[in-house]
């Protein structure tokens, strides 16, 4: 349910604190210190045992750099991971977790970074996502991985970022660019309407969306140039405006909306616990949607 179907009919600090309260992920999550710590030391354990090219640059700016962890053998899909954090926090570096089940699975993995909030707007992000992915696919054969075959998949803001690169006109932002570059998508408690996120002031200091802007930047009323393959996917301790985040880009999408894989007992972080969990319905969907792509 968005402002629009609210009642805030006191004050406009009624809006204000519903969507603060709605979107504050964290506040809702009292371990969310530890499980971040969790992520860390679980990654930089990936990073000695598995080998990977670090710190890639896709671009100028010292944020548009990429990890790539090669598939066991050449010719694999390509699975590309864009990390949350309300575009002004996190680092790639913190979900090299997802990498070990993946790449046991037979696929390539490149996880992506960007310039953060409040440096750069959400704007500049996304076209840093865009050269990230023109990246890969143009230098694809230098790591082995089939570049017809590449699938996104991203996390809270990250699968805004994601959603944003399913709805790209490849062929337009680079005429060497093939208009299907992305196959198939995984979004996980995405947020794809960012008219109610300028009211939580809590991000919005730093993100600052407006009412000119909000709806250029917001994928689930954008239409997609064709139809990618995507599931979706959050939490069900998750707020009601992340359950309706979801809704709503399954629903603008429905002609490519291949499923919703539930998930009990799961939070706005732990989902991306049971992304890399092997034999987990939604890593064993995202396995089988990579594999179809």
């Amino acid at each position: 349910m968005s402002y629009k179907d609210q009642n805030f009919s006191v004050t406009p600090e009624s809006r204000a604190q519903y969507y603060t309260r709605q979107y504050n992920a964290r506040a809702e999550i009292p371990d969310h210190p530890q499980l971040f710590t969790r992520w860390q030391n679980a990654s930089a354990l990936v990073r000695r045992t598995h080998a990977g090219v670090l710190d890639i640059p896709f671009g100028s700016a010292a944020g548009e750099r990429l990890d790539f962890y090669p598939a066991p053998r050449p010719g694999a899909p390509l699975l590309v991971f864009i990390h949350g954090g309300w575009w002004r926090s996190l680092d790639k570096s913190d979900f090299t977790f997802i990498v070990p089940g993946y790449h046991e699975a037979g696929f390539n993995v490149a996880l992506t970074n960007y310039t953060l909030a409040p440096e750069a707007s959400i704007e500049e992000i996304t076209r840093q996502q865009l050269r990230a992915f023109a990246w890969l696919y143009q230098n694809a054969a230098r790591y082995e991985c089939d570049r017809n075959r590449i699938v996104v998949a991203g996390h809270s803001a990250g699968a805004h970022l994601a959603a944003m690169m399913m709805a790209a006109q490849w062929n337009k932002f680079d005429h060497d660019l093939p208009a299907h570059l992305i196959k198939a998508g995984i979004l996980m408690s995405g947020l794809y309407d960012l008219e109610p996120v300028r009211y939580a002031a809590f991000v919005n200091n730093d993100l600052k969306i407006t009412q000119a802007n909000a709806l250029r930047i917001s994928p689930g009323y954008m239409p997609q140039s064709h139809p990618i393959p995507f599931i979706t996917s959050v939490g069900d301790l998750e707020s009601s405006e992340f359950k309706r985040q979801t809704a709503l880009i399954a629903s603008q999408w429905r002609e490519a909306h291949r499923g919703d894989i539930a998930l009990e007992g799961t939070n706005h972080l732990t989902i991306c616990d049971k992304f890399a969990l092997r034999g987990h319905p939604l890593f064993e969907q995202s396995c089988k949607l990579i594999s179809k792509s």
